[in-house]
């Protein structure tokens, strides 16, 4: 025997609109926690670049040690230099990517909330 489908306009039961409220929340939390994680790494690699720039033209050959997969290996700073702007590169990519990601997954809870008629009490979305 066939169990009927539930009409396309039925309205889902209040708890999974607020599962899929709070999935959606969940969602954008972790997603802003992790931009915020990259946006710091961001601003560490900057800084150690900064900090290398004006040694790459006096001391190329300087020792320097880079932290890789937990093991402190000692490098140069010129061999170091390139590494530290293609991963800056990667996370200013990967960042995007996840702003992206935030906004689309905010728009749809915005429709979300309009199509069920949602309104937070403490006047945030």
């Amino acid at each position: 025997m066939s169990a009927k489908a539930p009409p396309k306009n039925a309205q889902p039961a209040p708890a999974d609109v607020q599962a899929r409220y709070t999935k959606y929340k969940n969602e954008l939390t972790a997603l802003a926690q992790k931009m915020g994680e990259l946006e710091q790494e961001g601003e560490e690699h900057d800084l150690v670049l900064s900090t290398l720039t004006p040694l790459l033209k006096t001391e190329p050959t300087r020792k320097c040690f880079r932290l890789i997969g937990g093991v402190l290996v000692e490098r140069t700073v010129s061999e170091v230099e390139p590494d530290l702007k293609g991963n800056l590169m990667g996370i200013q990519n990967a960042l995007e990517q996840l702003v992206q990601t935030y906004k689309t997954k905010e728009d749809e809870f915005q429709r979300f909330q309009k199509d069920f008629n949602i309104q937070a009490r403490d006047g945030r979305p």
